[in-house]
């Protein structure tokens, strides 16, 4: 069943969570929360105000598909990131910006019996951006910089996919330990963080080539969830792609399909890049040499380790690992 709702018949079937004076306590009473009419399916989405800019967390799934008619014109300065769930034409592993004037007219859809998990980032005003990057904008091409910098700028928008580095934030926000004031630094700190990453991907200029969508059912998800719990554990020493799609239960062409469509990545780019963060994390706790971070993280050729971090950081590892002593 397909229901087609106005943008403000749909707002109206959120209603706003009153919290108990103990949730207020440990999330702090800036915070609000709005829970989605069983009408429509079952969820919330928790709205964070920090230093400006605003974090908004979205966790639902709806019963019906739905279809929004969206008449509203205005700016907005966003910076988005779906974990999981294909709303508004992002699918699945994809981080994006919309950046500027914007003028409706359109229809953002989302299916039933597809989970929702994903983080928005508002900036109050583009200025904001401007004092973020400083002299870094002049790295960026001429029409990022000319969109950065002109307050009655078209739209900018970029689509690409959500990197491990990304994914670890991410997630960091979703397992936030603290309440309170330490929790809005911590939350403020994670939202930098992303807005950092996505920045360096746009001044990259990596082309992003959307692969055909896998059609995933909840078990296969938790599937693909665990194929990533594996090769994580067993980085320095991964099974093949037939032996990881054995142990998970899935065809070979699903595992990789699927694997690109939740992450964002292909099952060995995560790994490569999961071994390269973690040797980084090794290099900077500075408790191992090159030779033994080469050795944790799979490489038994230290040439070729280094001729990997090289290529990932721009930076040999012997000359990151003395940098953070100096330091």
């Amino acid at each position: 069943m397909t229901i087609t709702l106005s943008q403000v018949d749909y707002k109206d079937l959120w209603q706003e969570h009153k919290p108990t004076p103990e949730a207020l306590t440990c999330s702090g009473s800036s915070e609000r929360l709005e829970v989605i009419s069983p009408l429509l399916g079952c969820g919330w989405i928790r709205s964070i105000p920090l230093r400006g800019m605003s974090l908004s967390i979205f966790d639902y799934q709806l019963q019906d598909d739905v279809f929004v008619k969206d008449n509203s014109a205005g700016t907005e300065w966003e910076f988005g990131f779906n974990i999981s769930g294909n709303r508004s034409e992002k699918r699945t592993g994809e981080s994006f910006i919309n950046w500027g004037s914007y003028d409706g007219e359109g229809i953002w859809e989302t299916y039933a019996d597809d989970p929702i998990l994903k983080i928005d980032i508002h900036l109050q005003s583009p200025d904001q951006l401007q004092q973020l990057i400083g002299e870094e904008l002049e790295s960026f091409s001429a029409g990022v910089q000319r969109l950065i910098e002109d307050d009655d700028q078209s739209s900018f928008c970029d689509l690409n996919l959500i990197t491990p580095a990304m994914r670890s934030a991410l997630d960091q926000i979703l397992d936030c330990p603290f309440m309170g004031k330490t929790r809005q630094v911590y939350l403020e700190s994670k939202c930098l963080e992303l807005i950092a990453l996505k920045l360096e991907q746009v001044k990259a200029g990596d082309r992003y080539i959307r692969s055909p969508l896998c059609s995933l059912n909840p078990d296969d998800i938790d599937r693909l969830y665990l194929a990533r719990e594996i090769i994580t554990e067993h980085s320095d020493d991964p099974p093949s792609l037939m032996e990881l799609a054995r142990q998970v239960g899935l065809n070979d062409f699903k595992l990789k399909l699927g694997f690109r469509q939740i992450f964002g990545i292909t099952v060995f780019g995560y790994i490569h890049q999961y071994r390269m963060e973690t040797a980084r994390q090794l290099l900077s706790d500075r408790r191992m040499n090159v030779r033994e971070v080469a050795q944790t993280v799979g490489y038994a050729n230290q040439s070729r380790f280094a001729a990997a971090f090289r290529k990932q950081f721009g930076i040999n590892p012997k000359a990151y690992l003395l940098g953070k002593k100096s330091g």
